[in-house]
């Protein structure tokens, strides 16, 4: 027997495309890392990679 299990969509908004410091931009490994050691995501299993969208081509913003 299995219980339930919720399933959730995550957005995330607003995040620099470029990583501070450096000329790289975020991956979704970088991302799924960073989720994983995030203590507001404890007990959360992530069901398929994080996708990265650039919100325009000109500007440094993403959405995850």
């Amino acid at each position: 027997m299995q219980l339930p299990q919720s399933k959730l969509f995550l957005k995330i908004l607003g995040i620099p495309y470029i990583i501070e410091d450096t000329n790289m931009p975020i991956n979704s490994e970088v991302m799924e890392t960073f989720i994983k050691s995030t203590h507001i995501f404890n007990n959360i299993n992530i069901a398929s990679k994080p996708h990265i969208i650039k919100v325009f081509p000109k500007f440094d913003i993403m959405i995850v």
